[in-house]
């Protein structure tokens, strides 16, 4: 699970680390440091690894959480990299809430439908990429899966689940 430094969405990182954990995944986190990241309702989380050290083939899906701090995210090469990686290989690629803002800089949405937190930058983005913008919770095309904020945490992260089950 991707989280920005400051600013990434609490429930966003935590019910769907919940849901996968209550599976049987082992998850990790990473962030631009290993040092303490801060959450907008005030989580404290130490990341596992930083963005650098993700080697993609390692896992069974990628997920960038959502949040303000999101925005600093899509701009990230080292991000961008791990996305775009981790589709090619074939894994299962989700974003919340202004995460699908990453994966649509890293072209993995065009031509797609997608929802996304709606804010005028979401909305400019989409529009210029050529991405059709749904507003529905969860959003799932190919093995991406796109959803719109902290209320569908929990049933973005079942959806990321069964489809990592196949």
């Amino acid at each position: 699970m991707i989280i920005a430094q400051y600013g990434f969405r609490d429930e966003e990182l935590y019910d769907p680390l919940e849901v996968f954990e209550s599976a049987g995944y082992k998850v990790d986190i990473a962030a631009q440091t290993k040092e303490e990241a801060k959450g907008m309702l005030g989580a404290i989380v130490k990341p596992h690894l930083t963005f650098k050290d993700v080697k993609t083939y390692e896992y069974d899906a990628v997920i960038v959480v959502g949040g303000r701090g999101t925005m600093t995210l899509a701009d990230n090469p080292d991000v961008l990299k791990i996305v775009k990686d981790a589709y090619d290989r074939q894994k299962v690629v989700g974003a919340i809430c202004l995460g699908p803002m990453v994966l649509a800089k890293a072209g993995l949405l065009k031509g797609r439908k997608a929802t996304v937190s709606l804010c005028q930058d979401s909305m400019r983005l989409f529009k210029q990429l050529g991405i059709e913008l749904v507003n529905d919770d969860v959003i799932a095309t190919g093995l991406i899966v796109t959803a719109n904020g902290p209320v569908a945490s929990k049933k973005f992260a079942k959806k990321i689940s069964e489809m990592i089950l196949g």
